[in-house]
């Protein structure tokens, strides 16, 4: 769907047509502390969060006039559900994670969006959530 500037930091496009997201892991997570802070302790909420604010882009080309305060409410309880009963909430992130390096085009494979999901789930989450913002402004 149309959209904000995918690239507003214009990092350098590769050979193979994708960029590096625009923050790191690590310095997402310094960035944004209070985003970090509550998917570390409540990743449900920053995936519904995230979630919402990807499908508002993609189908209405502009941001969610929430700013993300809200948050879909399904996506969360799904996600909150399986990380309290099973542990692998972080699984629902993988597809998102996958459709906003598309949507991006933001260097990446399947296996890095499981490994991230799974073993950096907070910050992930994060570096998502400020993509999303940067086209968002």
């Amino acid at each position: 769907g149309a959209g904000g500037n995918r690239n507003v930091k214009n990092i350098p496009i590769g050979p193979d047509g994708q960029r590096a997201w625009s923050h790191g892991l690590c310095s997402a997570c310094f960035g944004d502390c209070g985003t970090f802070c509550t998917a570390w302790w409540c990743p449900c909420i920053v995936f519904g969060r995230n979630k919402e604010r990807y499908q508002y882009l993609s189908e209405q080309g502009i941001p969610d006039p929430e700013a993300g305060k809200g948050y879909n409410r399904e996506s969360c309880e799904k996600h909150g559900f399986h990380t309290i009963v099973t542990g692998f909430g972080w699984v629902y992130q993988v597809a998102l994670r996958t459709k906003l390096r598309e949507r991006y085009g933001i260097r990446g494979s399947d296996t890095s969006d499981y490994c991230l999901s799974f073993w950096c789930n907070p910050c992930a989450l994060t570096q998502e959530s400020r993509e999303l913002e940067l086209e968002e402004r």
